[in-house]
């Protein structure tokens, strides 16, 4: 595996996506006492809002790739913030919001889509805790929503 984050990306063939502007009274990012708080990023996959509940019409198949979109973009609000992905020396939390019907059981699945891509692009710095949760319902009627702390390297 290469050194930096940004050499991980170009093996992977990943190109981050431009950093979505917040859609209401929040900024996407804070960054205080060594951390970084990237604001929820909703599913967006090739310039595509995912839309829809798991469970009724996306599989998990769908919804791992909404959240892997999620975690792209997550990526690309940290490296906005930053000016570089060196700067993270942790992936500490995700947290994952699924809509899913009531009897949907596979959110830790769907999150996994997230998770796998920062531990691809961050090795075992990528390694975090998680939440992942159903919710009726989430912005824009997005199928899932990600949040994020990482630990940073000093300045």
């Amino acid at each position: 595996m290469t050194d930096t984050p940004a050499a991980r990306l170009a093996e992977l063939g990943i190109t981050l996506p431009t950093p979505a502007a917040p859609v209401a009274a929040y900024v996407p990012t804070v960054e205080a006492g060594g951390f970084l708080y990237v604001s929820g990023q909703v599913s967006f996959v090739d310039g595509t809002l995912v839309k829809g509940r798991l469970g009724d019409d996306l599989s998990v198949e769908q919804g791992y790739a909404a959240a892997r979109g999620c975690g792209l973009m997550l990526l690309a609000q940290a490296e906005a913030a930053l000016g570089s992905l060196d700067r993270i020396a942790r992936v500490v939390k995700l947290g994952a919001f699924v809509t899913s019907t009531p009897d949907f059981a596979d959110q830790p699945k769907v999150a996994n889509g997230a998770s796998e891509l920062m531990v691809a692009v961050f090795g075992d710095a990528g390694k975090h805790s998680r939440s992942a949760v159903g919710v009726p319902s989430l912005p824009l009627g997005c199928a899932v929503e990600i949040d994020a702390v990482f630990a940073l390297h000093p300045a």
